[in-house]
């Protein structure tokens, strides 16, 4: 058998190999990712400081949004630095640890979306036992169980890829880490990997997708029996920002995740992979905060709380300043 030279450094094809659209897409995509930070943090802020928003809802809320920012930072700066550098060089145990992050956060979004769909069955089906049902012990406990069910589904994932050897120099076609990229340059036996990605897929992937989406049958059927069309409206645009949030996420990563070749890679998988990787955790927060009333009455009562306290503030100045002349 002929010996092979094992390589620890991978190349990563970036957005693009254009040099003239190296800049202005650096630019595009750092304001896509401060607008993420800033969208998503100023909702957990908002829920944290508001006690109108210190609900069982908006908890979850907040959680999927402290997930979006984590998710985001996981893929979006390594992307920035090879725009700004032009190296995109990425050693194979920083690679393994980027994929491991990815995963943990991409299931965490899941799992938060799937238990965010409990939620609203709750709150709309049985609203008279919600707060004996959602009390705030039982969401830290489904917090805590998306938290670990999360852990343990990436170190599966990324165990099995510590067996993996990479022989050649080869480029990901990806700006980042991803597992099916990643297992298109190894020069191992893959079969394992592929399976088990098909395998967790359907088990842990159809079984939450069939969590997040079977209450909203009954929801659906709730909202339809409401006598008062102000009721009915307020629910169908909580609702339907959850599902507009799960549709979105749920195409795209399944699109990457279980595409029926794993030894082509088109351009629109870039396209498709630059969508669930870093737009969706800013829209995940637009969506949710555009047909939330409750966030933009909270977003008014803050401003106009800021406001009055920088006009406290300037008419103490002012008078003390008299006092002194």
């Amino acid at each position: 058998m002929e010996n092979q030279t094992m390589l620890y450094i991978l190349v990563l094809s970036g957005l693009s190999d254009l040099p003239s659209l190296q800049l202005p897409l650096f630019l595009v995509f750092l304001l896509v990712y401060l607008m993420t930070l800033s969208v998503n943090l100023l909702i957990v802020l908002l829920i944290c400081t508001d006690s109108h928003l210190q609900t069982p809802m908006y908890f979850f809320l907040g959680t999927l949004a402290c997930m979006d920012m984590g998710y985001s930072s996981i893929t979006t700066p390594r992307m920035l630095f090879d725009l700004l550098k032009g190296k995109r060089l990425i050693s194979v145990q920083a690679c393994l640890a980027q994929v491991f992050f990815f995963i943990v956060f991409s299931c965490y979004d899941v799992f938060i979306l799937a238990v965010m769909s409990y939620d609203r069955y709750v709150a709309i089906c049985r609203p008279l036992h919600y707060t004996q049902i959602m009390h705030w012990k039982t969401c830290a406990l489904l917090v805590l169980g998306v938290l670990i069910s999360g852990v343990v589904f990436s170190l599966v994932q990324v165990l099995f890829l510590l067996k993996l050897s990479f022989c050649h120099l080869a480029t990901l076609q990806s700006f980042f880490c991803d597992l099916p990229q990643l297992l298109q340059v190894s020069c191992s036996d893959i079969f394992i990997n592929a399976f088990l990605i098909l395998f967790i897929g359907i088990l842990f992937g159809l079984g939450v997708f069939f969590l997040t989406f079977c209450p909203y049958i009954f929801i659906l059927n709730t909202i339809m029996k409401f006598q008062s069309k102000a009721m009915r409206s307020k629910a169908f645009s909580t609702c339907s920002s959850h599902l507009t949030v799960v549709f979105i996420y749920y195409s795209t990563l399944y699109f990457n995740y279980f595409h029926p070749n794993f030894h082509f890679y088109f351009g629109e998988d870039r396209l498709f992979a630059v969508v669930y990787a870093v737009i969706t955790p800013l829209l995940n927060p637009l969506i949710y905060s555009l047909r939330n009333e409750e966030l933009k009455s909270s977003l008014k009562r803050t401003l106009i709380r800021l406001l009055i306290s920088r006009k406290n503030k300037q008419l103490t100045l002012f008078c003390s300043r008299c006092l002194v002349k």
